[in-house]
């Protein structure tokens, strides 16, 4: 399991780099030249497209399609200046709550 976290941290170090790459040569340049309401566009799109395999019965396409997830929540959440690290300090605040009192804690 390292490596995969290893590799994720990789690739937000690549991500933070391609912010000043020729949007010309770089997809990820291409995205964050377009803004962040675009790269949120694009993370719906992924989503959709996930829970598209899952009802489809499409393993293939669950695994394809949730790594296109993963990479555009990446770029969205380095685009408005966050880390993984951020979202794991989330994640690790709530663990050992119930979802139900998690969710209840910020309902104002």
């Amino acid at each position: 399991m390292t490596s995969a976290l290893d590799m994720l941290l990789r690739l937000e170090e690549t991500l933070e780099e391609r912010k000043s790459a020729d949007p010309d040569t770089s997809y990820v340049a291409k995205l964050y030249k377009k803004g962040p309401c675009k790269i949120a566009q694009k993370v719906g799109e992924e989503a959709v497209e996930t829970a598209m395999a899952v009802a489809m019965d499409d393993d293939i396409g669950i695994i394809n399609e949730s790594a296109d997830l993963v990479f555009h929540l990446m770029v969205l959440l380095k685009s408005r200046g966050y880390k993984l690290e951020d979202v794991a300090l989330e994640l690790a605040r709530r663990e050992g709550l119930s979802g139900l009192e998690e969710k209840a804690s910020r309902e104002d």
